[in-house]
Formats: C-alpha cells, sequence, structure tokens
C-alpha cells in the first residue's frame, strides 16, 4: 500500500517539523530564497525546497492571509488544501490546491498563494526564515475538477446558472418545506447552508457542523468546493475494478438569489492497484470510475506527470514511461530506478534492503455522453516498490604474494555509511582501522551507488592463522562490517570470512659438531618461532632433560650439549680405541605429528675399554652397541660364566679380575706374555655349569668382545763373573745401515686396511676424518720409539711450497688448530709387534682458502720423524711423543689459511722426512 492508515502528513525524516509546539522566542533573520523553487502546475501551486535548507533544521510552515500567518498542522493542512512530499534527505515539495482556505482567489482565475517557512537550528540561536509568494492563472476549470492529494480529496463544482435546478442523482429530494427553511442558528456562511454525506446512509450537518468534523465546504465566485481528508466517518471504500478506492459522497444546499439549490458532489481516490515487478512499477486506475460517472463518457485528454507536472510525449519516452488504457483501466508504467524518484536503504531485522520511490500524476478528462459537462480528474499518487533484498556483496581481491587481504563490499546506496569492523580482537572504528595500518576506503560510482575495501596484512594481529600441512600457512581473516543508514542511523551488518594458504613456512634446522667428548648442537628456529617439540634420542626434551644438557635459548635458536655417553646417545661401532656415538634429534610439531627435522650426528670418541695393570690386574668394559637392541649388559659374563660384571646400567657393564681368572688365557709373543679372555653372551652357561659340563656353543655368542693384555716378559739369566784388570776401556764398533720408515692413510680408525699407491690421488669431504699411520720398517728393537717431530700440509707435493698448515708442531697437536689433531693409542697385534714403533693420529679435512675462496681442492700431508733411544731420553723431541719443552715458543707467521711453517734444522741422523700422495676434495657440486 502507497498510504499508512493515519499518516502524519507532515513527518519528515531529515527536516523535523514544528507544528503547534511552543516556538522558541528568537531573533528572526530574513534570508534569501536560494535553494526555493515555486511552479504552478495546474490548479496546484508547487514549492520546492533544497535538502540544503532543510538538512538539521526543525522546518515551520505558516499560511499568508494578508496580514494574518496561520500556522498549518496537519490536520488543518489535510482539510484546508496543503500537503507536504520530503524524501529521507530533506528535499521538500509542498503542494497548495488553488482552492486552498488561504489562497487569495481573483475571479477563479489568478491565484496568489503565500506561505511563510522557519528554520530552526539546534545549532545556530536565530530563526531563518523565507517568504514565498507565487501568483498562479488557471482558466481551464472544468465543470467539475476532482483532485486526489496525499492527504484530502478535493472536489469543486461549476455553479449552476440562475433558474437551474441541481437534483442529487439517486437520492430522495428532502421536503421542500425543509429546504427552505434556514434556521439563523444552522451557521449558514458563504451561501452553504447544509451538507448530506452519504456512507451510504445520509447523515446531515451544518456547515459549523461539518469544519468541526475536518471538512471544508465553501463557494467562489463560479465554483462550489468540497474537501474532505481522507478515512474519515463520512467516507468509505469501495473496489472499483479491483482496485481499491476511497470514495466521499456529498449534497451541498447553498443560497442563491432564486431560493435553496443543491449540489451533488462526489471524489474517488484510489489507494491501491500498483503491481510490482524487479524492473518495472505498474499502477492502474479503473478506466470507469464508478462513483463518479453515469452511463456513457469519453476520455477528452489523460496525461501523465511527476512530482504534480505534466510531461510530454517525448519526455516521457525518453525517461521509459508508458500511459496505455485497457477495457478497464488506464495503466501508467514506470521503471524501477527511474531518475524522477529515488532510492532509499532499509534493514528489517538487520538485512540490508532497498526501495524505490516515485510520485506519478495522472491527469485525466472525459465527458459523459449527451453533456457538455466535463471532469477533470487529477491524482497525485507516491509510490514505494516492497523491499527488495539486496544482500552485500563481498569480493575477495587477495592476492597472496603479496601478503595482503584485500576485500571489496559493495554495493549500497549513497545512504550507507561504514562505521566500524569487527575483528577477532575486538571492533575498531574506521579510522582507528586506518590508525592500524588497515586501509579502509570509500568508492562512490557515478550512478550514486558506493562500495568499500579493506586492506589488512596477513602478519596483523587480527589475522588467525594455522598449519594445514607442514610448509603451508593458512591465513583466516573473519570480519564483520557494521554499517548505518541515513539520516536514520539503522545498524545493520555484515560477515565476511576471508582465506588465504601461502607456502611461506621455514622449517627449524638443526646442525651439530663434536670434539673428544661432546656433541655440540644448535637448533635454529623457522619462522614459526618455537612451535615444536624435540626428541633426544627416545626421550622428549623436557625442562630436566635441557638443564641437564646446558640448553642455551634466544629468540631464534636453541643449542645443547651432548656428552657421547649420554643415556640418549646409541653406539654403533667399537673399536680398539674408539667408539662410533650417534646422536638422534627429532623436531615435530605436536597437534599434527608432522616431523619438521630429523638429525643425527655420528662421531668417533676416543673410548679405552681395557686396562692392564702391572700386579696382574685387569678391567674391561663393554658397551652395549645398537646392532644388539635387547642386550642387558648385566646378562654379559667372561669365558667363565661365574664372572659377572662388577657393575652394569643400560649401556655399559664393567668387569674387574686377574689375569689368572675367569677363563682367561696366556700365549707367548716374543718378549710380551699376551693375556686373553672374551665378554660375551653364553646362552644356558647356567645349565651347563651345575651339571660340571665344560661350556661349548654350537654358534658364536650375540655379543663377542675381545680382552687383550700384553706384559714384557722378564727373561733371569745366570752370569758367570771374573775380574780381570783392563789396559783401556772397552769401546763398541761402529755399524753402518738404513733405518726405513713408511706413512701410510687408513680407510678407517680400525688401521688394518690402507690406501695403496694406486689407490691416490684419495677423495674425502670437508671435515671427514684422516687416519695416518708412520712406521718404523724391519726393525724389532724395543728400545727405540718412533716420534713425530712435526707434520704439515701444503698445496703442492713441494714440502717446503706455501702456504702451508700445521698439524703437529713439536711433537704435539698444533694448538691454533679449530680442528685439533687426535693421536690414537697403538696395541701389538698380529701385524705390530713392536707398538712404539708405530705412530697413528687423524686430522679432519680441510681446504685452504684466500678471501673465502678455495685455493685448490687438494692437500698434501708431510712429516719429519725421529728414531729415539728409548733408555737415553735426551731434552727435545725424544723425551716422547707430545712431551712440551717448558718455555718453548713457537713462533708462526699468518698467510693464506693458518700458518707459515718456520724452516727447522737439526743434525740428528735418525730424522727421516715421509710424504702422503694428494688427497682431494670432493665438493658438494663436484
Amino acid at each position: 500500500m502507497w498510504r499508512l492508515e493515519n499518516m502524519f502528513f507532515w513527518n519528515l525524516m531529515a527536516a523535523v517539523i514544528m507544528l503547534g509546539q511552543a516556538r522558541p522566542k528568537l531573533k528572526q533573520t530574513l534570508q534569501s530564497s536560494s535553494g526555493l523553487k515555486s511552479d504552478c502546475a495546474g490548479n496546484l501551486m508547487k514549492l520546492s525546497l533544497d535538502k540544503a535548507l532543510a538538512v538539521g533544521n526543525q522546518l515551520e510552515v505558516e499560511a499568508l492571509n494578508g496580514t494574518q500567518q496561520i500556522l498549518l498542522t496537519p490536520s488543518l493542512a489535510a482539510q484546508c488544501g496543503y500537503s507536504m512530499e520530503s524524501d529521507p534527505w530533506g528535499n521538500t515539495r509542498i503542494y497548495t490546491s488553488l482552492m486552498a482556505c488561504f489562497v487569495d482567489n481573483k475571479e477563479d482565475t489568478t491565484f496568489n498563494v503565500g506561505l511563510k517557512l522557519r528554520m530552526y537550528s539546534q545549532s545556530l540561536p536565530d530563526v531563518v526564515s523565507h517568504d514565498v509568494r507565487q501568483t498562479c492563472s488557471y482558466t481551464r476549470w472544468a465543470s467539475k475538477e476532482i483532485l486526489c492529494d496525499r492527504n484530502y480529496m478535493e472536489v469543486s463544482h461549476h455553479i449552476a446558472t440562475p433558474g437551474a435546478q441541481a437534483e442529487a442523482k439517486g437520492q430522495a429530494q428532502e421536503d421542500n418545506s425543509k429546504i427552505n427553511t434556514i434556521p439563523e442558528a444552522s451557521g449558514a456562511a458563504h451561501g452553504i447552508w447544509k451538507m448530506t454525506f452519504y456512507t451510504p446512509e445520509p447523515v446531515s450537518m451544518v456547515l459549523r457542523e461539518a469544519e468541526q468534523a475536518g471538512y471544508v465546504a465553501m463557494m467562489t465566485q463560479n465554483r462550489l468546493v468540497m474537501r474532505s481528508p481522507y478515512n474519515t466517518a463520512e467516507t468509505n471504500s469501495e473496489d472499483v475494478a479491483g482496485v481499491p478506492m476511497e470514495v466521499f459522497r456529498v449534497s451541498a444546499y447553498y443560497k442563491a438569489p432564486h431560493g435553496l439549490n443543491v449540489v451533488n458532489l462526489a471524489a474517488a481516490c484510489p489507494t491501491g492497484g500498483v503491481l510490482f515487478t524487479e524492473d518495472t512499477i505498474s499502477w492502474h486506475v479503473p478506466r470507469r470510475v464508478t462513483p463518479l460517472i453515469d452511463g456513457s463518457f469519453k476520455i477528452t485528454e489523460m496525461h501523465m506527470g511527476i512530482n504534480g507536472q505534466r510531461l510530454d510525449r517525448s519526455q516521457m519516452t525518453t525517461r521509459g514511461y508508458t500511459l496505455t488504457t485497457t477495457d478497464f483501466h488506464i495503466v501508467t508504467e514506470i521503471p524501477v530506478g527511474s531518475p524522477d524518484g529515488y532510492y532509499k536503504s532499509h534493514a528489517p531485522d538487520y538485512q540490508y534492503h532497498i526501495t524505490y520511490t516515485v510520485e506519478p500524476m495522472l491527469e485525466v478528462l472525459w465527458r459523459v455522453d449527451g453533456t457538455q459537462d466535463d471532469t477533470r480528474y487529477k491524482i497525485l499518487f507516491p509510490i514505494t516498490t516492497p523491499l527488495m533484498p539486496r544482500p552485500p556483496h563481498s569480493q575477495d581481491m587477495t592476492v597472496s604474494e603479496d601478503r595482503m587481504f584485500s576485500v571489496h563490499v559493495g554495493t549500497f546506496l549513497h545512504d550507507v555509511e561504514l562505521r566500524n569492523i569487527s575483528f577477532s580482537t575486538g571492533v575498531l572504528t574506521v579510522e582507528e582501522c586506518n590508525a592500524k595500518g588497515f586501509t579502509v576506503q570509500e568508492h562512490v560510482f557515478p550512478n550514486e551507488t558506493k562500495s568499500f575495501s579493506l586492506n589488512v596484512p596477513f602478519d596483523a594481529d587480527v589475522v588467525l592463522k594455522h598449519n594445514p600441512e607442514p610448509l603451508v600457512t593458512s591465513y583466516f581473516l573473519p570480519l564483520v562490517f557494521g554499517f548505518i543508514i541515513l539520516p536514520e542511523d539503522t545498524p545493520f551488518a555484515h560477515p565476511v570470512d576471508l582465506q588465504a594458504a601461502v607456502q611461506d613456512v621455514e622449517l627449524p634446522t638443526v646442525t651439530g659438531t663434536c670434539d673428544q667428548n661432546l656433541f655440540y648442537v644448535s637448533v635454529t628456529y623457522g619462522n614459526q618461532g618455537r612451535n615444536f617439540e624435540t626428541l633426544v634420542g627416545p626421550r622428549q626434551l623436557t625442562f630436566e632433560l635441557a638443564e641437564s644438557y646446558h640448553l642455551k635459548e634466544n629468540g631464534t635458536h636453541f643449542s645443547l650439549v651432548v656428552p657421547f655417553s649420554a643415556q640418549d646417545t646409541a653406539f654403533e661401532l667399537l673399536a680398539s680405541d674408539s667408539v662410533r656415538a650417534r646422536l638422534d634429534m627429532l623436531l615435530y610439531e605436536p597437534n599434527n605429528n608432522w616431523v619438521l627435522a630429523d638429525f643425527y650426528l655420528a662421531c668417533y670418541f676416543p673410548l679405552t675399554t681395557t686396562k692392564c695393570y702391572s700386579n696382574g690386574t685387569m678391567t674391561a668394559m663393554a658397551v652395549k652397541v645398537e646392532s644388539v637392541p635387547n642386550l642387558s649388559p648385566a646378562q654379559l659374563t667372561l669365558r667363565d660364566p661365574s664372572c659377572k660384571p662388577s657393575f652394569s646400567d643400560d649401556r655399559f657393564a664393567y668387569f674387574t679380575f686377574s689375569a689368572d681368572s675367569c677363563g682367561t688365557t696366556r700365549t707367548f709373543s716374543e718378549n710380551y706374555m699376551v693375556y686373553e679372555n672374551e665378554i660375551g653372551l653364553y646362552y644356558n652357561n647356567k645349565q651347563n655349569h651345575n651339571k660340571g659340563v665344560a661350556y661349548t656353543s654350537p654358534v658364536d655368542p650375540d655379543y663377542k668382545q675381545t680382552i687383550s693384555c700384553y706384559y714384557v716378559v722378564n727373561n733371569t739369566q745366570q752370569l758367570s763373573f771374573g775380574y780381570k784388570p783392563r789396559s783401556k776401556e772397552p769401546a763398541a764398533e761402529i755399524g753402518s745401515g738404513e733405518l726405513m720408515v713408511q706413512m701410510r692413510l687408513s680407510h678407517d680408525p680400525s688401521y688394518e686396511l690402507f690406501y695403496g699407491p694406486e689407490d691416490y690421488p684419495v677423495v674425502g669431504y670437508l671435515r671427514q676424518s684422516l687416519y695416518f699411520e708412520v712406521e718404523l720398517m724391519q726393525l724389532a728393537d724395543p728400545q727405540l720409539e718412533l716420534i713425530l717431530e712435526k707434520c704439515w700440509a701444503t698445496l703442492h707435493q713441494d714440502r717446503t711450497s706455501v702456504p702451508s698448515w700445521d698439524i703437529i708442531v713439536d711433537g704435539c697437536e698444533n694448538p691454533d688448530d679449530g680442528y685439533m689433531t687426535l693421536f690414537h693409542p697403538v696395541l701389538s697385534d698380529a701385524r705390530v709387534s713392536v707398538p712404539s714403533h708405530v705412530k697413528r693420529f687423524s686430522i679432519k679435512m680441510f681446504t685452504f682458502t684466500k678471501d673465502e675462496e678455495i685455493l685448490r681442492d687438494q692437500i698434501y700431508v708431510h712429516c719429519d720423524a725421529v728414531i729415539c733411544d728409548t733408555n737415553s731420553r735426551e731434552d727435545g723431541v725424544c723425551r716422547g711423543q707430545c712431551v712440551q719443552n717448558t718455555g718453548s715458543s713457537n713462533p708462526r707467521h699468518q698467510t693464506v689459511k693458518g700458518v707459515k711453517r718456520e724452516q727447522r734444522s737439526t743434525d740428528s741422523t735418525e730424522r727421516r722426512r715421509l710424504s702422503s700422495g694428494p688427497i682431494l676434495l670432493l665438493t658438494p657440486h663436484s
């Protein structure tokens, strides 16, 4: 429905009208009428008030009648022929009927209309007023004119010439004696005595009673005018050709010079008849308005207009308007969105809707057949479409590579404003969003619609994120846009959920090194921080465990120092003088059980498993290696099953026994006695022992470790002694010979397999251990000892070339080397008969660099060896391997990498010079 019951005529949304209220006593200021425009529109005067004048003000309208100023209240306006239409932003139109109460009428042809507008502003102390006066000329009066305005129905009839008698159609004439009797107290004025309303039952009122009931009846020079507001007691609703109409019928009795006359008047105004599609408004008005027409008739004129102003055919075509007739209706079609109307936003149930409002006018002139009487029928009919849902559309413009959420929300009408945005952390106003670096912008389009855009960086605190897979981060930005509709400040909201996935995760990394006793491990966090758990070996890195491993932590990494013998390491291989231990570390994300890094580090560590004491006591240590995972060290025994560990835990077993017990065997090798035993698992040993049966195993045990001790044999001989004076001291004869010394490179620390001449150059990786052995050949004299005085590495085969790097200095490791040389003990075995004739050491593979550039990817290793007599130790290198002279100096000069060796000289005839073949560095890109 286009009208509401008992609509409040003067109610505006942007310009508040003051009606009959006490006005403030403020100074009145007259201003120019800029923003005001008055037009004559047929039997109406239209005054347009621009929103620039009305917004923020309270508007009061007065009618000017000579020197009088009459405040137009809503009821008085409907009674006297004034109406107003205002859009929500204050654009206002005031219509005045030329037959209105306070219009100066000159012979029904010239009409002077006067209005005073008063503006009361809350911010300004003065009242702003505008006087509007407009003279309209209207001479094309039809015999009967019917005007349907927003708040009233008006009908005027040309007064019959003297002698003509008007009879009420279909109504029984009243008794002449009654008609001609006009009581003095009847209240008759302007020649009008009384009126009879048909509802359809007749209800009679004298003029004063009718005016008190809200009606107006008056006579001009040529016309009798009746006006009724809508929905009064004397109007009724009828359905005419399917269109609901408000109907007003009255017979007016007035005095004429020849006597009392009566005029039958009727008005019928549509209150419906509008059909809507998504694109078109169809307004149906009955072609035959039966309350107004009896018999056949002919339509002589038909006009369509907007806002009370007629449109010609070209104007209608340009706007897409049509005016057609059917058998039963006059149909006006208006496109939704025509520029003559306006859109308005609404938010019922906080959902965005819009309406479209337009005010068409229909003017029809018809003539009843057989008469000369014309009827002009004029309707001003504001139409508002039903609420049309317009859910906002959100367009995700995010480009993941830019790491910025970007969203556009729209479109909206111009009366919508964005007030705030709700994030996961709270609500921010638009100003606060921009202050935080979240760019909020309003985009206005030529059709007066708008949209809003928002940009939020991925790393903002309002963005949620999680990792659906190890290398991918999903970013979530839940939003609720909070809007208001002006001028009512009606709120509504629109939720938007944004999501983007980027492969931007940097995983943590683990690096590590070893020295002779410890693992050093460093864990560098990725860009997710420490969002992982750590396994060290089989155990989780708890606070207590981290404390025992000397954890050091900052915002980017943490480090651990783990002894090679710690519970969480694994022993891979046991050699005679070392053990290969491994440290495993696993970094995992606990929520999804993702492995982020899997690291292991294996190194050889010096380890003495057997010790031999001069009193014949032997000690041995057994180590649980990874290849025997189910081994319990407590179950190990020596050959004699009764010889069990003196101490054991879950990784080690310690044995202490004498050389003549626990099944130890003894053999002789030259001047040595060798005592051997074995540590192992011997099944069924308890059963066999109880039966007194010697243990024999059909298969080798699951674990076997040989223990050996070498003792020098003490020979006792009887010698005869006789004394005979000598004339001179005895002297030994000088003999001659050649001592041979060789240097070889071993495959591993077992020193069992060596590279031959055909294997050179040997290829190695950076920091790979290189195991060297230097041996005095073809001699069995235990009184001699081979001492490595100095060893160094060069780029070239020439042992005197530079640059060079010292490996052994004065018989000891080079203290300036970050990866210090390791000496390995030598024990007698099937190949080594005299351990003092052999020296073993290992270094880490390296290369020479200059300005971080590799000079050459190979090195040569050279040594100077000295043969010393163990019975006559002298100061210097023959004091023993790695025995420094107190206060000795070791001057060096820095060169490309390492130290330039000082040339040394000696007169010793026992020095031998050795060099290895080339050792090539295998680089990652090789």
